[in-house]
C-alpha cells in the first residue's frame, strides 16, 4: 500500500527521469503511510493555489511560500500550516531544490502565525485505567464483543499506536507465565525497522480486565493460528482473512466510550495509548518506564502526559486555607 500510495504523492517530483520506480520506493518507505498521504493532499493543495494564483510551484520562492501561508492561516490551525511546509519542504528536497522554507522570510511568517493563532492543540480524551472495569459490561460474549474487549485492553496494556496494533500478527506473540512479548516489527519512531520488544503482563488480581486473557479468548474463539492477529467479522460473526484497518480501532473505542455514557466524538484510537501513559504518571510510574512501553525516544509528549496527570495533584488554595486557619487559631490572631 505504502509503495502505490508513493509513487502518486508529494515526493513526485522524484519521477521526472532522476529515479526508477524502484528506488522511489525504496525511498518513500522511509515515511509512514498516513504521513505520505498526508503529505500527498498538502502538496496537491498547493499545486492547486499556485496555478490558480499564477505562481511556479517547483521551484517556489519564499516569496510565494509567504503569500501562500499568510492565505492558509485566515481558516486553518497553525499546526495544520506548519505540517504544510514540512511537506512542501520535502518536495523540494525529493526533486533536489534547495528548502524555500528555509528563508528568513518564511521562518518569521510560520513564527507570526504560529504566535497570532496558538499552536495549542485540544487532544482527545484518554481512556484510563479506571475506565477499563466496565469492559466486560459493555462487550457480549460473542466473537465481535470478545474481538473488540481484546482490542481495548491489549491496546491500553501495550500502549499500541493503532497502526501497530492492526499490525499485529500471532506470530509476534509470545506466551510466558508471567504474560506475553509482543514483537512490533515497524513503529512510527522506528524508521530503520529495526524492531522492538514489549512485554504485556497477567492481570491475576484482576482478571476481568487482563489483557494476556482477553488476547487468549479472543484467539480461542476466533481459531486463528497464524497470520493478523485482529481482523474483520462477517454479520454472523465469522472470522475475515483480512487484517482490521486502523479505522476500526477508532470505531472501537467510540462504541466503547459511549456505552459507558461517554462522549464518542471526545475519543480516538489514540485514547488507548493516551490513557496507558496518563494512568501510568498518575499511579507514580517513573518516566522511563513509561517511555518504555509507549516506545517514545522522546519525553516531551511523554511528560505532557504526565503534567496532565498532576493537575489536580497539588492544590495551592488548600495549602491557603491550611495557613490561614493555622493562623486564626493562634494566639496572635485579631
Amino acid at each position: 500500500m505504502a509503495s502505490s500510495l508513493s509513487s502518486s504523492i508529494v515526493l513526485r517530483p522524484w519521477r521526472r527521469g532522476k529515479y526508477s520506480e524502484q528506488a522511489i520506493r525504496y525511498m518513500t518507505s522511509s515515511k509512514a503511510v498516513n504521513t505520505i498521504r498526508a503529505y500527498q493532499s498538502d502538496w496537491d493543495d498547493f499545486s492547486y493555489w499556485c496555478r490558480h494564483h499564477g505562481y511556479m510551484e517547483l521551484p517556489a520562492t519564499p516569496e510565494t511560500l509567504v503569500e501562500y501561508f499568510s492565505y492558509l492561516a485566515d481558516f486553518i490551525k497553525a499546526n495544520t500550516v506548519s505540517r504544510k511546509a514540512t511537506a512542501i519542504s520535502e518536495a523540494h528536497k525529493a526533486a533536489g531544490y534547495p528548502s524555500p522554507t528555509l528563508s528568513a522570510d518564511v521562518r518569521m511568517t510560520l513564527q507570526g502565525i504560529r504566535k497570532s493563532k496558538g499552536t495549542f492543540q485540544q487532544g482527545k480524551l484518554p481512556v484510563m485505567w479506571s475506565d477499563l472495569a466496565q469492559v466486560a459490561d459493555v462487550f457480549d460474549p460473542t466473537p465481535l464483543g470478545i474481538r473488540n474487549r481484546a482490542l481495548i485492553l491489549f491496546g491500553f496494556a501495550g500502549a499500541f499506536r493503532r497502526s501497530e496494533l492492526v499490525a499485529l500478527d500471532v506470530e509476534d506473540l509470545t506466551f510466558f507465565p508471567e504474560g506475553v512479548k509482543v514483537f512490533l516489527g515497524r513503529a512510527k519512531n522506528d524508521p530503520d525497522g529495526k524492531g522492538q520488544y514489549k512485554g504485556i503482563s497477567y492481570r491475576r488480581q484482576r482478571p476481568e480486565v487482563c489483557p494476556v486473557r482477553a488476547i487468549k479468548a479472543w484467539l480461542d474463539i476466533s481459531g486463528i493460528t497464524s497470520g493478523p492477529l485482529f481482523r474483520s467479522l462477517t454479520k454472523n460473526g465469522g472470522i475475515r482473512q483480512q487484517r482490521l484497518s486502523d479505522k476500526a480501532v477508532a470505531r472501537t473505542v467510540k462504541e466503547f466510550a459511549e456505552r459507558t455514557g461517554a462522549d464518542p466524538q471526545r475519543y480516538a484510537g489514540h485514547s488507548l495509548r493516551r490513557g496507558f501513559a496518563t494512568s501510568a504518571a498518575l499511579a507514580g510510574a517513573r518516566e522511563r518506564h513509561i517511555m518504555k512501553q509507549t516506545g517514545h525516544h522522546s519525553d516531551k509528549m511523554v511528560r505532557r502526559y504526565i503534567e496532565e496527570s498532576e493537575i489536580f495533584s497539588f492544590d495551592n488554595m488548600a495549602l491557603m486555607e491550611k495557613a490561614d486557619g493555622a493562623r486564626k487559631g493562634s494566639d496572635d490572631y485579631e
